[in-house]
This record gives structure tokens, sequence and C-alpha cells, in this order.
């Protein structure tokens, strides 16, 4: 059965083509389609078995036919016939980076182009000079990304774990070389979406050329794709592409909204800036030739009438709207953080584990910390802390920081030598092998907390189950956690988060920063996570003994 993902995608697949042959509105019918389907929080098969295709926002009669072929056959007609009116090679420049569907239609239109190696034969005879619109560096920039697809296989999306290191590496040593005044990373990254596909990197300095030095010589950078007056772009050794851009000082804030994104977001702001009689980009906001701001993002949504929206949000899912009646409500931050409900020590876990777990916690300002004390593996297998470190949990020296037992039981329940252990609260985790919530629970035991749920569709019957058991669930990155679209449905159900701290971890690891980014592009507030509650409301029922 497609996912929703892939329902949306093959409708910007056939915005994209109606845009190619000069369709005026249909394309947009088709995105906002695709935008509000990517936005579902059950799965677009089970909308459709109910007969309600038609309450989602964008779908009307023929979108709903679609939506049905596409369900039932996996393909849809309408979308077959109209890649057949463009050449192959039309659709292949759309892959390019930098062109759209409209540049591809005034490439084959006016200059008879009918793909990437006609393109590039196109720019080595001068073909494009002259031709408004492309002026000589539009050109360069086309040549580069023709050169650049042409000699690199297709990138893949990394997850975004796997990318904040990086990220950070890039960042701090950018600072630690000297000349930078302003940093951040842009794009995806700050949005905090699952993947990334490449890195945005804003600076402001007075020394462009500097900059440029010290980012080429970072033992990340393989290669140096292109390097202009205000914007270099590398290609790191694991491949992924990366964009560093010198920005002037007075647009740093309209720059870094503008690489940050998302495209539908920054669509609306242009709408918005349109109707107000004002233009803005990635240099300000302008009315006529006036700048009226571009210094912050703040200056630039003010100029619109906007307030401030969270870089998690800009998905065009309703924040536009929701920021012109005035500030939106915080999301979660790590200071709203007060402990952790799922930690796992090791197996062979000593004593001496937990006394730096203690002295960790107490740096970062934690409260309360559940330590899971016996349970199964993900193979069903059980396991158990050695009694040492059992009681050094119960001991009274930890007083400052609760210090709670957790036991994780599978679908089957607890067994009677773990209640012995006399746990704190109980966590139920999916197994490896079957992921699905169990038809029957013991009404006497009543999981805190429910975890390795698994993907985005196992996920959501776990919400429904976590949520008819008064149970909480973890977000976070990893095939087990929820992402943020199991997030959004678990807020929505009513359902509490739980935000990994990763108080066990190296200070660098990126757990607890990418899923309160999850948990942030869900539109969580410290009200909707469950570890942001106070110590006395959570240990409420924990042993006297381990209490803080």
């Amino acid at each position: 059965m497609p996912t929703n993902a892939q329902v949306a995608e093959l409708f910007r697949g056939i915005a994209d083509v109606l845009d190619v042959l000069g369709e005026r509105f249909k394309p947009e019918a088709y995105r906002r389609a695709a935008r509000s389907i990517e936005s579902l929080t059950e799965d677009l098969s089970q909308v459709a078995a109910r007969g309600e295709l038609r309450t989602i926002p964008g779908v009307g009669d023929a979108i709903e036919e679609k939506i049905g072929e596409y369900l039932e056959s996996g393909h849809v007609d309408y979308y077959d016939r109209l890649r057949t009116q463009v050449p192959a090679g039309i659709l292949a420049l759309l892959s390019i980076p930098g062109l759209g569907p409209k540049t591809a239609r005034r490439f084959w239109l006016e200059l008879g182009v009918e793909g990437p190696g006609e393109l590039a034969d196109a720019i080595e005879k001068g073909r494009l000079s002259g031709v408004s619109g492309f002026g000589p560096k539009k050109i360069e920039q086309i040549r580069t990304a023709l050169t650049a697809a042409q000699s690199a296989p297709a990138a893949s999306r990394l997850p975004i774990e796997a990318a904040y290191p990086i990220a950070m590496h890039l960042r701090d040593g950018l600072r630690a070389a000297g000349g930078v005044e302003k940093i951040e990373v842009a794009g995806s990254f700050r949005r905090g979406r699952e993947t990334v596909g490449d890195l945005d990197i804003l600076v402001t300095s007075a020394e462009p050329e500097k900059v440029f030095d010290a980012f080429t010589r970072l033992p990340e950078v393989r290669e140096v794709r292109l390097r202009g007056g205000t914007k270099e772009t590398v290609l790191l050794t694991n491949g992924l592409q990366v964009d560093l851009r010198v920005v002037d000082p007075a647009a740093f804030g309209a720059a870094l909204l503008y690489f940050t994104g998302s495209k539908d977001h920054n669509v609306r702001l242009r709408s918005l800036a349109r109707d107000r009689g004002l233009k803005i980009n990635e240099y300000g906001a302008f009315r006529g030739e006036e700048r009226v701001g571009g210094r912050t993002e703040d200056e630039v949504y003010s100029a619109l009438d906007l307030a401030w929206i969270p870089p998690e949000l800009r998905e065009d899912r309703g924040e536009i709207d929701a920021a012109r009646s005035g500030p939106l409500p915080p999301l979660v931050e790590r200071a709203n953080l007060r402990g952790d409900l799922h930690l796992h020590l090791p197996s062979k876990a000593t004593v001496g584990d937990v006394e730096r777990l203690v002295e960790t916690a107490r740096e970062r300002s934690l409260a309360y910390v559940g330590c899971v004390v016996a349970g199964i593996e993900a193979d069903g297998s059980p396991f158990s802390l050695p009694s040492a470190v059992l009681d050094r949990l119960d001991d009274p020296g930890a007083r400052g920081l609760a210090l709670g037992r957790v036991v994780e039981v599978g679908p089957g329940g607890p067994s009677k030598e773990w209640a012995k252990l006399r746990p704190d609260y109980v966590i139920l985790r999916a197994l490896a092998k079957e992921r699905e919530p169990p038809p029957q629970w013991p009404d006497e035991i009543r999981p805190a907390m429910v975890a390795h749920v698994g993907g985005e569709e196992g996920g959501r019957r776990w919400v429904a189950w976590a949520r008819s058991h008064g149970a909480c669930i973890e977000v976070g990155p990893g095939a087990e956690r929820l992402d943020s679209t199991g997030a959004r449905s678990a807020r929505e159900a009513g359902v509490p988060l739980v935000v990994p701290t990763g108080v066990e971890l190296p200070g660098d690891d990126p757990t607890c920063a990418v899923a309160l980014g999850f948990a942030r592009r869900a539109g969580a507030g410290a009200k909707d996570v469950r570890n942001a509650a106070p110590a006395a409301e959570v240990t409420r029922g924990w042993s006297k003994s381990r209490r803080a």
C-alpha cells in the first residue's frame, strides 16, 4: 500500500509537469494537496476507507479520484498521460539543483533544450548569454550544478542524527578559525527534519576569503565545487554537499529565513508581501527600493505583520495564519527538561557507572532519572542489573536527585521475578519480531510509558494504545522512537511525549537535540512533555527511599 509520502511525491510530480506545460492554477492545487497529505497523522488509506478524503484540505473531486486510483493500482493514468507530453530529458532537468519546472519550460520553448546534455551544450556555445534572467553569474551556477550532477551519484538524504555532529564540527571549526561574526546552520537541518539532503551555513564576516580558506582546510572537506565572491560549495568526505554563504549583516536575518525554508513557507510569505506592496527575498523586505527589514528574522516577519515563527514549524501547515494573531505558544526547550524517564545503563554496569550518572545528571540540573534495572532485549531475552547497582540506586547519598527503578516488559506483561525488584514504574516495550500493541493487558499494571515502538505505521497504533492506557510515549531519532509525524499524532491525541536527555551518553551526542527538534516540529510545548514536569509530580508514586 503506498505511503502518505509516496502519494504526496506523486502529486508534486504532477504539479511539476503541469508547470512545464504552462498550466497556471492546477500546479498549486496539487502541491497544496501534497502538503496536506504529507502532514496527515494517519494513513491516507484509512481516511479513504472511511470515505473522508474530501475532508483533507485541498482534496476535491479530481484529486480524490486520483488518490483512490493510486491506492488501488499504484499508478495514475493522468500522470502517465502528462509525462508523454514532455520530453524525458526535461523531467531530468528538474533534478538539477536550482532548476525548477518554469525554468525548464523556458529552456524547452525558447532554446529548444530538451535535457541536461543539450543544456550543457547550449551553455558552452553561449546560447544563454543575453537571454532575459540569465546573467553571467546565473549561467555559471547552472554550469556548476550540471557538472556536479553528471559527475556524482545521486545523493541520498542523511538521517539528521548523523548530520548533526557533522554540522556542529563544521560550525565550531569555522568559529575557531576566526573572522566569523555570526554563524547559523540553516535549511532542513535547522527545521529539525528527519533527514538532511545537504547543509547550508550562513556567516557574517568582513573577511570572506579568510573564511573560505578556513572552510576549505577543514578535515571533513574533500573537494571544492564552487567558489565565488560570497559563496563556496564543497563536497565532504562522506559525499554530503555543503554551501557556505557570507552574508551582509544588514540582510543576515532575511537570508537565514530564506535559506531555512521550507519552500512552501517562503512561497506563502512572498504572497503576503505582494498583498502588502512589499517584496521579500534573501536580501531583506523591501518597499520599492527601501529595505524595511532584514537584519533579523523578526524584522522580516514584522514587516508582514506576523509574529516570529520557530524554524521547526515553517512547513505551511497553518503556522502563518496562527502568527497573524500574535506570538505563537512557546515550544519545548532543553531548559524545560527536568529529568529522564528512560535510561539504559550497560548490562554489566558497576557502582562507578551509577556515580558518574549521578554526577552528570546533577551537572545538567536534572531532578530525576528513571533507570531500567531489568527487562527484555529486543529479541525477548531477559536482562537485569547487578545487585550492587540496585543498592546504589537506593542509597540516600544520591538525595537531591531522584533515582527510579524501571522495569521494561514486553506485550506479555511482567514476570513475577521482575515484580520482586519493586520497580517505581513499568515501561512497555515493543519487540523487534512483533511491534504490535498487546490486545489485552493486566488491569492491575498501568505502564507509565511505551517505548521502542518502531516505524511510522506501528507508531500510530502504539499512540492509540498509550492513550487508552494513560501512558506517555518516547520521541526521538532512530527506528525505535516516534518521529515528528508520530509525535504530532500523539500530541493531538493528548498523549504526553518523553524526550530523552542523553544524560548517559557523551556530551556531544545528538539524541536530545534531535528529539527536541521532533517534539517542536510536532508543536509540543513543555506542558506536552512528561519529563518537563517537576520532580514532585513525576516521582510522587516512587519508593520513598528513591525520591529526591
